[in-house]
């Protein structure tokens, strides 16, 4: 099953996605909240025929695909060859860092490279979508936590992420930087999260073309290191770490994204984003 929220900013109506990729509206029925990712409350959705719901018509904006995320934690170097092309040691342990709340936004929406940014770069990845409360779970247990999963683009600005303090939290956060979507994909429809392409171009220009299967850390893995030492609610956002590919890899020198440019990514089953690049203005 495929979930989202449609319609201008602020205004986000949810949806269903049926089998001819259109969206079905769920307004009236059930919205898409933390409350809805509950394993309960996803086979009642599932039980709906598509076909009775009211036809959504036009291309509307994809907002973020369900509302109340109240922690968006990051996984830093989970792929072997990114952490090579970072010229960085692969991990004994999840790399954890945040992404503030404030940075999340539509898949489709403009993305603004930060006042004075000098390293503003790209990173598809997936992303995992709590459905219940997750404290001190096993590995075994994990993925029974997991609602669905979703595309993010990890936008990241290395200046302020490596260069202004030990802390890579400042360079992942800036309003916009957080993109989600286009749908919440529901995990019985995913399947082996660990054998899931994802590719992103900058400007029509293939730049990653990685799998979920090369990851250093699986979503199992990843959930029950988490829970180890934080509650994860329903709602909550995980990011699981880029393959290489990124600007700061680019060879022979890095080059990282300017005002103009165009970013496409997308992951296996999942679906698609693009965002333009734009420069920062004073409000």
């Amino acid at each position: 099953m495929k979930l989202c929220r449609y319609g201008p900013v602020g205004q986000e109506k949810p949806g269903l996605i049926d089998a001819e990729g259109r969206i079905r509206a769920l307004d009236g029925v059930a919205d898409i909240t933390p409350e809805t990712l509950a394993p309960d409350a996803l086979a009642r959705l599932a039980a709906i025929d598509p076909a009775s719901l009211p036809l959504v018509e036009g291309s509307p904006r994809y907002g973020i695909p369900f509302t109340g995320t109240r922690q968006f934690v990051a996984i830093g170097l989970n792929y072997a060859d990114h952490a090579a092309e970072s010229n960085l040691p692969i991990p004994a342990e999840p790399v954890v860092f945040n992404k503030w709340i404030t940075c999340l936004q539509g898949p489709n929406d403009p993305v603004t490279i930060p006042k004075d940014s000098l390293k503003t770069d790209w990173e598809v990845e997936l992303g995992v979508v709590i459905g219940t409360r997750a404290s001190y779970v096993s590995e075994a247990d994990a993925l029974g936590h997991v609602a669905g999963y979703v595309v993010i683009n990890d936008v990241s600005e290395r200046h302020w992420q490596t260069e202004r303090g030990p802390t890579w939290d400042k360079g992942k956060g800036f309003p916009t930087f957080g993109p989600v979507g286009p749908w919440l994909v529901t995990a019985d429809e995913v399947g082996d999260p660990q054998n899931l392409s994802m590719w992103l171009d900058v400007n029509g220009e293939r730049k990653q073309d990685g799998s979920t299967a090369t990851m250093i850390f699986t979503v199992a893995q990843i959930v029950a290191y988490l829970s180890q030492f934080m509650v994860l609610e329903p709602g909550d956002i995980i990011t699981t770490g880029t393959p290489p590919g990124v600007g700061l890899g680019q060879k022979p020198e890095p080059w990282y994204l300017k005002a103009g440019d165009v970013v496409s990514l997308g992951i296996e089953k999942l679906g698609e984003q693009r965002q333009d690049f734009v420069a920062w203005t004073a409000a």
